[in-house]
């Protein structure tokens, strides 16, 4: 096992899937605790609402498969963890210069553009999840073209357009596994609040307008935070007002 992973978390490389969550999931009856499976091409990748993923040769793709412990309200607070875990992990590879910002609920930017997106899907019915896949995906050397997402959509950017690093999927592996694991650590020792302050210390347009919609809903307000369930806190002209789940706009996109 490589240097400095964790104790107790298996790790697959594989060459070639359809999905790495897809992938997790035939795999879990088989494992006896968390596991990573990384896939150097994957063909079948999935965003968030069914959206699908672009992940050319040398892009990281990879889930975590793990147990959850709790419920659902439990599981969702672990996009935050894995937020947090690609930040440190990223930061450490190429330096802490790098303009890194974390988008709610579960995005990673670069420069303000989308570097990397999480996925949470679960297996098992209600509160009984017999497995949790936290699926990440980072652009480390190309990006989709800015024409085919939706309009008013974050840009996608990719690490190596960005700044002309290059780090590959099996470093970011090796950097990030250590780093989920101590957030998580941390999250179930101390409960949720530590995690909540240090994912808004990093958080984009904390204290900005910003737009939520959530199916026709449109609400457009002031980003005054995340609750202690990770809820989205917008300050509006109708009061404060909690958004458990929506997408996120920024003025200019």
């Amino acid at each position: 096992m490589t240097a400095g992973w964790p104790e107790g978390v298996a790790r697959h490389v594989l060459e070639r899937v359809d999905s790495t969550n897809a992938e997790a999931f035939r795999l879990a009856p088989q494992l006896s605790g968390p596991a990573w499976i990384m896939a150097r091409r994957q063909e079948a990748g999935r965003g968030r609402r069914g959206r699908p993923w672009t992940d050319p040769p040398g892009n990281f793709a990879a889930t975590l498969i793990l147990r959850p412990e709790g419920g659902p309200s439990d599981a969702a607070r672990l996009s935050f963890v894995a937020a947090l875990a690609l930040h440190e992990a990223l930061t450490g590879l190429c330096g802490p210069q790098l303009n890194i910002t974390l988008k709610w609920p579960n995005d990673v930017l670069l420069n303000g553009g989308k570097l990397s997106g999480i996925l949470l899907e679960s297996a098992g019915a209600g509160k009984q999840m017999s497995a949790l896949a936290i699926g990440i995906g980072v652009n480390l050397v190309d990006a989709p073209d800015s024409a085919s997402v939706e309009e008013q959509a974050t840009r996608p950017v990719s690490l190596k357009g960005e700044t002309g690093l290059l780090v590959t999927p099996e470093e970011l592996l090796d950097a990030l596994a250590p780093a989920f694991d101590r957030w998580w650590r941390q999250m179930r020792a101390y409960g949720f609040a530590p995690i909540r302050q240090a994912w808004l210390a990093r958080a984009a347009k904390l204290g900005e307008t910003i737009i939520a919609r959530t199916g026709t809903t449109r609400t457009e307000g002031r980003f005054d935070g995340i609750d202690d369930t990770g809820a989205l806190i917008l300050a509006t002209p109708k009061g404060r007002q909690a958004i458990p789940a929506a997408e996120i706009y920024f003025s200019g996109g």
